[in-house]
C-alpha cells in the first residue's frame, strides 16, 4: 500500500491566479439531468475544476453524483468533503481539509483517522488544506454541523495568524469559506494579506457577482468557488465565461 504522492492538481491551482470552481452539493443534484445540463454549461463557461462535497450529504447521493460526473465531465474533479465518507477513487484530488477556525476535534482530526486507511491506499491526489470559516452574515451549515464559530469579517489579523498557523504545521493551502448562502463574501483586503504568505488561496462563499470574481482575482485568490449562485440563477455561468474571457 502506498500513498499517491501526486501534485498535478496543486501545481495547477498555484500556476496562476484567478481560477473558477463549480461547487456541486450531491444534496441538491440527485436529478441527472439537472446535473447533466450544469456539466455541459460549465464547460462551455470555461470553468477550471468541479468540486464536489456538502455538509449533509448521504453516502448514496455522494457516490451517485461523482459517479455521474466522472463518466460526464472532462473537466477536474475535486473532493471539497464535508466528512469522513466523502472520499471516491472517481476524483482527481481530494482537499483534505482541517477545520482550524473552529475547536471541534472531530473536523480537525477525527473524521481523518476514521478515512484514513481508505484514503491511504485510494490512487487520489491528497492535498493538505487548512479550512478556515469566516462569518457570512448567516448561520451557514457548515458551521451548524461541525458546531464551530466562524471568525468575524473584521477581525483580519485572526484571520491572518490562523492561516499563519496552518501553514506552520504543514498545511499546503489556504480555504477562505463564507459559507453556504453567505450574505457576505470574504473581503478582498483579506485575500491580498495573505497572498503574502505565498500559499495558494480558494476561496468561496457568497461570491455573487463578477465584479467580486475581478476584486478577489486581482487579490490574489488562486481558486474562485461557485456553488449557490447557479442554484439560484444558472445564466450566472455566462458572466463567469466572460469573466474567464477578460484575463
Amino acid at each position: 500500500m502506498k500513498l499517491n504522492v501526486s501534485n498535478n492538481i496543486f501545481n495547477q491551482f498555484k500556476e496562476r491566479v484567478g481560477q473558477v470552481a463549480v461547487l456541486i452539493d450531491p444534496d441538491k443534484y440527485t436529478n441527472l439531468e439537472e446535473l447533466d445540463a450544469l456539466l455541459k454549461k460549465t464547460t462551455f463557461a470555461k470553468v477550471d475544476y468541479l468540486f464536489i462535497g456538502g455538509s449533509t450529504v448521504s453516502s448514496n447521493d455522494f457516490k451517485l453524483v461523482i459517479n455521474f460526473i466522472q463518466l460526464n465531465s472532462k473537466l477536474p474533479l475535486v473532493i471539497f468533503p464535508g466528512d469522513s465518507h466523502q472520499i471516491s477513487s472517481k476524483a482527481d484530488a481530494l482537499l483534505y481539509l482541517s477545520l482550524i477556525s473552529g475547536r471541534n476535534p472531530d473536523y480537525l482530526i477525527g473524521h481523518h483517522v476514521q478515512s484514513a486507511q481508505e484514503v491511504y491506499a485510494m490512487d487520489i491526489e491528497v492535498i493538505p488544506t487548512a479550512y478556515i470559516l469566516i462569518d457570512g452574515g448567516n448561520l451557514s451549515s457548515v458551521a451548524y454541523v461541525s458546531q464551530t464559530t466562524p471568525i468575524p469579517r473584521d477581525h483580519r489579523s485572526i484571520i491572518v495568524n490562523t492561516a499563519k498557523a496552518g501553514i506552520l504545521q504543514g498545511k499546503k493551502m489556504i480555504y477562505l469559506d463564507a459559507g453556504s448562502g453567505a450574505k457576505e463574501s470574504i473581503p478582498a483586503p483579506v485575500i491580498a494579506e495573505l497572498s503574502m504568505l505565498n500559499s495558494p488561496i480558494i476561496v468561496g462563499g457568497g461570491i455573487r457577482s463578477r465584479e467580486e470574481m475581478g476584486a478577489l482575482r486581482d487579490a490574489g485568490a488562486n481558486v474562485i468557488v461557485i456553488g449557490n449562485k447557479l442554484e439560484e440563477d444558472l445564466d450566472f455561468l455566462l458572466d463567469i465565461r466572460d469573466f474567464k474571457m477578460s484575463k
